[in-house]
């Protein structure tokens, strides 16, 4: 009789497990944590054959020693949940390193199938795997996967039926070792009644001292010291901590499957790789291209932007002339108006730049750049008092300040985590980045909103230095792994391209159109010169703004998208008049002033969840003083 199996996906980062969940999914999932945890997972439905099955997309975790907050989620659902198949994603271009990874996995005693993902990866590198040599050694199926084209998918769901639990590969483990092993499980076996948990894997992970493992069982003091004495012998035997010497041991075991199993020709295509990453790594050179990849970037969107700018725009500007014809000054006129104008904003002024930047960040992703950027500003980040880590989530800012702030789980530290999250809203998101494109499009010039950009890094630079001194830490090095170069799939860039657009289209136009109908009303009603009035002092004593500006400020919080479009509505204008109405100075300084203004409500509000309430209050002050600062200084510097 059919069986609804709940199917676990784990493997280490880049080696394409995610990719192979989203080729599963069709990017229909949903979002958990497991409780007292802040690191999710992705969780899908999917109906194979006439089967229904639930997958589970784990975090990507190099190793099951808990150190890492994602190892322990993957341990503790592993552990904790019903898992009737694990799936063992791995990098078959990678495969002797990858292997330790599964030779732990095998000890959870759990059904389980291995995944030989990138075998066109393998084949580029010159690596020839024997498939039906690694089943007989391992134990377990194999299927080879091409998960970026969505080759071998429907073979892994026929499999699922032949998963087994997998035999104890012997790790050449010595006599006083396997003894002490044997001893502790046997102990923990007549302790500890708990029928799920693999009683061996607990006495290794006891016996190489891993503490996290406290999060999982309570084992009591009399295990503990025999614990202590039997580490203590074999330290005393074999001269060093008994977690290296079955680390050393697994990786010799993993190496010895590797040669078994695997021929390798040395290909051109890795020699180009090294030779690439010679240019692009080079601690000169790699900043060299780092700059002219996103001077690229940025010539790329702006260009692309201003065509798709003049294609959106024609139909909405010939709609909003015949609205005065139409309903003259009435309050129907009035929403009306906001209505076209809301719709205009998305699809005259957001659209046309929000599509291209996230289209060019995706293909960057996909390729394998983004890491090196990662693993090349290392040092810099340590220079301004930040870790490594760091700089995955503040790059991901560029497109959404939100999953930004998720991806800081990744850091260990918590101080690091938080002085990366309170300089995550310093990053112009792609709303922020669309405003600063549009406006420096039609009237400051590319490099003027270049130039933006290159204050904004090293305002970040500088907050960051700041607050390290009051939250002084030593921050260890960046320990990252420098995937491969992939030629993306063109389908999972337009899709993952499409997926935020979609987002856009869901959540964030029907914002603009509601706020914009919102604002047509207080202006028919003239309510939106009290917020204009109480803001006078800023947008017009301090920074010099026409005061009609003030009401932006407020709607800018809801989405930063929504301050461009009232921007135009509240001065009155189309976008390509604005400057009969604020001079170019003046529209620099509004555009200092966005670029670093407080976090759209979105983000305080993931800020709140994942620390605190103080935390997101600190933030939104945080980034009001240095725009209002900035704003000044700009003003004064224009005036000189």
């Amino acid at each position: 009789m059919y069986k609804r199996k709940r199917i676990a996906l784990v493997g280490q980062p880049n080696s394409g497990k995610s990719t192979l969940f989203n080729q599963i999914a069709g990017f229909r999932a949903r979002t958990s944590n497991l409780p007292g945890t802040t690191v999710d997972f992705s969780i899908t439905t999917v109906k194979m054959a006439g089967e229904e099955h639930e997958v589970i997309d784990l975090p990507g975790t190099y190793s099951l020693e808990g150190m890492e907050p994602a190892e322990r989620v993957a341990i503790r659902y592993l552990l904790e949940r019903e898992v009737d198949v694990l799936v063992n994603v791995v990098d078959a271009s990678l495969l002797a390193r990858s292997l330790e990874f599964t030779l732990s996995l095998m000890e959870l005693k759990i059904p389980m199938i291995v995944v030989l993902n990138m075998m066109d990866e393998a084949e580029r590198k010159g690596i020839v795997i024997d498939i039906q040599k690694l089943e007989e050694i391992l134990g377990v199926p194999v299927v080879p996967t091409v998960a970026v084209h969505g080759k071998g998918i429907k073979e892994l769901f026929e499999k699922l039926d032949d998963a087994r639990v997998p035999e104890e590969i012997p790790l050449q483990l010595s006599r006083l070792l396997r003894e002490e092993i044997n001893k502790i499980t046997e102990v923990l076996k007549e302790r500890i009644e708990f029928s799920k948990f693999p009683i061996r894997f607990l006495a290794m992970k006891l016996l190489e001292g891993n503490t996290s493992i406290n999060e999982l069982v309570e084992v009591d003091k009399d295990v503990r010291r025999m614990v202590d004495q039997a580490r203590a012998k074999i330290m005393e035997v074999a001269g060093k901590d008994p977690h290296d010497v079955i680390h050393t041991l697994r990786h010799h075991t993993a190496l010895s499957i590797f040669e078994k199993v695997a021929q390798v020709k040395r290909g051109r295509r890795k020699e180009l790789e090294y030779k690439l990453d010679d240019i692009l790594l080079h601690p000169v050179l790699g900043y060299f291209f780092l700059t002219l990849v996103f001077l690229v970037l940025f010539f790329l969107v702006f260009k692309v932007g201003a065509f798709l700018d003049d294609i959106f725009s024609y139909p909405v500007d010939y709609i909003t002339g015949l609205i005065p014809e139409s309903f003259g000054k009435t309050l129907l006129g009035h929403i009306v108006g906001g209505l076209i104008d809301g719709i205009g904003g998305g699809l005259g002024i957001v659209l046309p730049y929000f599509i291209p930047l996230i289209f060019v960040l995706s293909f960057l992703e996909d390729i394998g750049y983004l890491p090196r950027v990662a693993f090349l500003v290392d040092s810099f980040m340590h220079k301004i008092g930040l870790h490594g880590k760091s700089v995955i989530p503040l790059i991901l800012g560029y497109g959404c300040n939100v999953p930004s702030v998720t991806a800081t789980k990744v850091i260990e530290s918590q101080r690091d985590r938080l002085v990366t999250t309170l300089l995550i809203p310093f990053v112009p998101c792609s709303a922020r980045i669309t405003i600063i494109l549009a406006l420096s499009t039609l009237f400051l010039g590319p490099f003027v909103g270049l130039s933006i950009f290159i204050v904004n890094i090293f305002v970040i630079a500088i907050i960051s230095a700041i607050i390290s001194k009051f939250y002084k830490a030593e921050s260890p090095g960046l320990i990252l792994e420098i995937p491969t170069y992939k030629l993306p799939s063109a389908k999972i860039t337009f899709q993952k391209t499409w997926l935020h657009v979609k987002d856009f289209i869901l959540f964030a136009w029907p914002i603009l159109i509601i706020g914009s109908v919102v604002l047509a009303t207080l202006q028919y009603f003239h309510i939106d010169n009290a917020f204009n009035y109480i803001l006078k002092p800023l947008t017009h004593g301090l920074m010099g703004l026409d005061e009609r500006l003030g009401v932006t400020l407020i709607f800018g919080i809801l989405r930063k998208e929504l301050t461009l479009v009232m921007m135009v509505q509240a001065l009155g204008v189309p976008v390509e008049a604005v400057n009969q109405v604020l001079s170019s100075n003046q529209i620099f300084v509004f555009l200092i002033f966005i670029t670093f203004y407080v976090p759209c409500i979105s983000t305080l509000g993931i800020i709140w969840r994942e620390f605190n309430l103080k935390i997101a209050g600190i933030s939104f002050l945080l980034n009001t003083l240095v725009a209002t600062i900035l704003a000044i200084l700009a003003r004064l510097a224009l005036s000189i």
